[in-house]
């Protein structure tokens, strides 16, 4: 579970202040893979990050039963002087996972062929993804973040990637964000719809599409 009680997050520039989140009181029951819906610019990212501990709220709290991922595919922390093998093994070691587990998982999953022994500097974008992709399914979290993130690589291996994380759904709950509704409606039961820094929880999924298509039609008006 994953209460958010009284979370306000605002954003000052030359200035002005933009408010992404209003003292939101919510909760993502356990379990629970949630669409996270909004307009571009609305907050999702920041709400992600705020519940997976990368960015602070500016007042608030976020409390949580369970072990939250961060971002899935996010490769923001990886140190590019270490190898993709020592980046899994230093992941798994600030988790509490078996390291030797975590790297078998990622070098057989990401498909990196001698390229894991590497220097991630010497890494393309898709690989890093691949990297960090894997690393985020080797370690189990009760709450996976996923934010507009794609496998990438062959069909296969696109395939492959959507089996595991499946697979990781069901045992554990999903916080997505994502522009694809045919996306959101295979994966998820519930959804939450961010509008104005206000969070609406629905315990449908076809009901916060909805909603959510009814907000972007009204700001297209005129």
């Amino acid at each position: 579970m994953i209460r958010l009680r009284n979370l306000t997050k605002i954003y000052t520039l030359h200035g002005r202040h933009k408010v992404v989140a209003d003292n939101i009181n919510a909760v993502f029951p356990t379990g629970v893979s949630v669409a996270l819906l909004g307009r571009n610019g609305a907050g999702k990212s920041s709400l992600l990050r705020m519940i997976s501990g990368a960015m602070l709220p500016t007042s608030g709290e976020i409390l949580s039963s369970g072990a939250i991922s961060w971002p899935v595919g996010f490769a923001g922390s990886f140190h590019a002087e270490l190898t993709g093998e020592q980046n899994c093994r230093f992941v798994a070691r600030v988790y509490g996972a078996d390291t030797d587990e975590v790297r078998d998982f990622v070098e057989d999953f990401a498909e990196l062929g001698e390229h894991f022994y590497l220097p991630l500097r010497s890494y393309s974008s898709g690989m890093k993804s691949r990297l960090s992709f894997g690393l985020s399914m080797a370690i189990p979290f009760d709450t996976y973040l996923v934010d507009e993130v794609s496998a990438v690589g062959d069909a296969s291996f696109k395939a492959k990637s959507k089996r595991v994380f499946n697979a990781r759904l069901a045992n554990a709950g999903a916080v997505v964000v994502s522009h694809s509704m045919r996306m959101l409606r295979d994966s998820c039961e519930a959804g939450a719809v961010l509008e104005g820094g206000h969070l609406s929880y629905y315990h449908d999924i076809a009901d916060a599409i909805d909603v959510h298509l009814e907000n972007m039609e009204r700001g297209m008006v005129g």
